[in-house]
């Protein structure tokens, strides 16, 4: 069975004050407690537009309402769909953000992993390498740095995103593809084949 994904995008930063703050108002008890304990502004501007693009994109994939959409946050894990309550299986979901760009992305059929990545050359990619990756990530990175400078940091992001992406699938073995982005570097992995690679879509929040 190959599945259909959809992976929307938006810009956090052009999101106006007063529609943050009206989107306060979609958050249940327990997104309200964990976007509280963020620090920083944008952390928090970030965690808000997340949560009501998810409930965008779940709504659209349910046929339901993005009001109608209830999640319930859980330590060290992503949200949980608590309502609309569904007869058949969940949709998988995850969500990433990276600078001003949150992304999300759905499946009726899969579980998913996404990760999105400002890639940013003048990082010290090779001390980033050495703190994370393993010992078949580093072996991948070694031919990576071989590569010019723009094809080196485009590796280098691309074996970033796609384990971070696999950590939040769960699995080592997903099935992950990049996804071109000018900004980004961004890989969906999902428990079975897609059926084709996700295109992203600008979403406008209501």
């Amino acid at each position: 069975m190959n599945a259909a994904v959809w992976l929307w995008m938006v810009d956090a930063d052009a999101v106006t004050d007063a529609d943050l703050q009206r989107y306060r108002g979609w958050l249940g008890a327990s997104e309200m407690a964990r976007h509280q304990r963020f620090v920083r502004a944008q952390r928090q501007r970030q965690f808000i537009v997340g949560r009501v693009l998810l409930r965008v994109a779940l709504a659209r994939v349910l046929g339901v309402a993005p009001q109608d959409v209830q999640l319930e946050e859980q330590v060290g894990k992503a949200p949980r769909l608590s309502a609309p309550v569904l007869k058949g299986p969940t949709p998988g979901f995850s969500i990433a953000h990276s600078g001003r760009w949150v992304a999300c992305a759905v499946s009726a059929q899969t579980a998913l992993g996404l990760d999105i990545e400002l890639r940013d050359g003048t990082r010290d990619l090779a001390a980033l390498a050495a703190q994370a990756f393993d010992a078949g990530e580093m072996a991948q990175w070694a031919r990576i740095q071989e590569l010019p400078d723009e094809q080196r940091i485009d590796g280098f992001y691309r074996l970033w995103s796609e384990k971070e992406a696999c950590f939040k699938l769960g699995a080592a073995d997903g099935h992950c593809v990049a996804v071109p982005h000018a900004e980004l570097s961004v890989v969906v992995c999902s428990a079975l084949p897609l059926a084709r690679a996700p295109q992203i879509e600008l979403a406008v929040l209501p």
